[in-house]
C-alpha cells in the first residue's frame, strides 16, 4: 500500500475511533471497541472506502500500535476523547516516566502540572526519547521528567496501553522537573 495512503487511513481511524465516532454514525461500545463491519460501511457512506485488507494493513504496520484488533473488533488502544473505558488495570509504574511538551507550555505546567485537556488521561512515555518525539511534533522539543514511583507511592494510579503508553488522571507540579 503507498504510504500516504497509509497515513489517510490511520488518520482517519484516529479521527473516527477517538474523538468523532458520531460524525459517520460508527458506535463504540462502552471499552471504546467497533464492529469492522460497521467501521468500513460508515467509512464508505462517509466517501472514503477502506477495504480490510487495507484496515489491516494499517493496524499491523502503525508503528506506535494506536490501534487494536481483536476478531471483528477494533478500537484505538489510547487518547480518546469520548467517553470510553479502556478496562486497564492499575499497574505499577518505573520510578521515572516522560512527557513530551514545547516551551511555550512549561510555564503553565509548572503552575497547573500536567493536565489530560480533552482526553482522559495524561498520557506519559517510558523513555526520554519517546517523550522528545512526541513533544517534536508540536516544535522544539522539551521533555519533562515524571517522578512516577513516588506518585504512585502517594496514592495516584497509573495504568498502561498495549503500546506501551502510561496514563494517569493528572501530575500535579511537585512530581516533575
Amino acid at each position: 500500500m503507498d504510504e500516504r495512503r497509509a497515513v489517510r487511513i490511520s488518520k482517519y481511524l484516529a479521527r473516527h475511533l477517538r474523538h468523532r465516532p458520531d460524525r459517520i454514525g460508527l458506535v463504540l461500545d462502552r471499552e471504546g471497541w467497533a464492529e469492522v463491519g460497521a467501521l468500513l460501511a460508515a467509512a464508505a457512506r462517509d466517501g472514503f472506502p477502506v477495504t480490510r485488507a487495507e484496515l489491516d494493513h494499517v493496524v499491523a504496520s502503525d508503528g506506535k500500535g494506536r490501534y487494536a484488533l481483536d476478531g471483528n473488533r477494533i478500537r484505538a488502544v489510547q487518547g480518546h476523547s469520548v467517553p470510553v473505558d479502556l478496562n486497564l488495570p492499575v499497574t505499577p509504574p518505573p520510578e521515572l516516566l516522560y512527557h513530551g511538551t514545547t516551551g511555550r507550555f512549561v510555564a503553565a505546567i509548572g503552575r497547573e502540572g500536567l493536565r489530560p485537556m480533552g482526553r482522559h488521561a495524561v498520557h506519559l512515555s517510558p523513555d526520554r526519547e519517546t517523550a522528545r518525539r512526541v513533544g517534536a511534533r508540536r516544535g522544539v522539543p522539551v521533555v519533562l521528567v515524571v517522578r512516577a514511583g513516588r506518585m504512585a507511592a502517594d496514592g495516584h494510579e497509573f495504568r498502561v496501553t498495549s503500546n506501551g503508553v502510561w496514563l494517569t488522571a493528572s501530575v500535579p507540579p511537585r512530581y516533575l522537573r
